[in-house]
């Protein structure tokens, strides 16, 4: 399988949970304003989208959208428990926390990215993403290590990318003391160490 990815963007989270199954893959970073990756290869002939992640696998075929590449790894290997079996409350929970983490706080993140926006769309995002973050909270504060319990999902790899964003605009975690704890907690697990160490994220 090759995976193609930008450093730190939503991608890492596949990567992440490829780590954790345990499989051997390759890497091929995007130049996202060429659309051209490190292997040379044209990025839109491969995934017409233009944006990451995709993932080719073994057969040959591209799987794209993040949830459903992460799915598709912890379904292809359930031994490395990273989502409940198909069919349970447990799993439809899975999709569950999969989708607010897609389709809320990720797309919240959107107008700080754009260097269009204006001041008075990034400080909505800002409260956008501040709201987003309370419900993480909320969710965490009956104890529990990570959004499905105590085992480590493909939801708490793309939640721990997708908040870490947080840190390049300047918007500390102080105010969600259970979220700030859950980072720390990711963050030591040496499957994200490697990942990060394998983007050039960390040292």
């Amino acid at each position: 399988m090759k995976l193609y990815y930008l450093p730190g963007a939503c991608s890492l989270a596949s990567h992440i949970a490829l780590r954790e199954a345990g499989v051997a893959f390759d890497l091929d970073k995007l130049d996202h304003a060429s659309k051209k990756t490190a292997g040379g290869e044209d990025y839109l002939a491969i995934n017409p989208k233009g944006y990451v992640p995709a993932l080719t696998l073994d057969s040959g075929e591209v799987l794209t959208e993040g949830a459903a590449i992460l799915q598709f790894i912890a379904d292809q290997h359930p031994e490395a428990g990273l989502a409940p079996a198909n069919g349970t409350l447990a799993r439809f929970r899975l999709n569950e926390n999969l989708t607010f983490v897609s389709s809320e706080l990720h797309k919240s993140f959107g107008p700080l990215f754009n260097p269009a926006s204006s001041d008075g769309e990034k400080e909505a995002a800002r409260a956008r993403i501040g709201q987003k973050l309370d419900q993480i909270e909320r969710q965490l504060s009956d104890g529990r290590s990570y959004l499905q319990g105590e085992t480590f999902s493909v939801a708490d790899a793309y939640l721990f990318v997708v908040t870490n964003w947080t840190g390049m605009f300047g918007m500390a975690l102080d105010a969600w003391p259970k979220l700030q704890a859950f980072m720390a907690r990711v963050a030591a697990r040496d499957t994200v160490q490697q990942a990060l160490k394998a983007e050039g994220l960390a040292a």
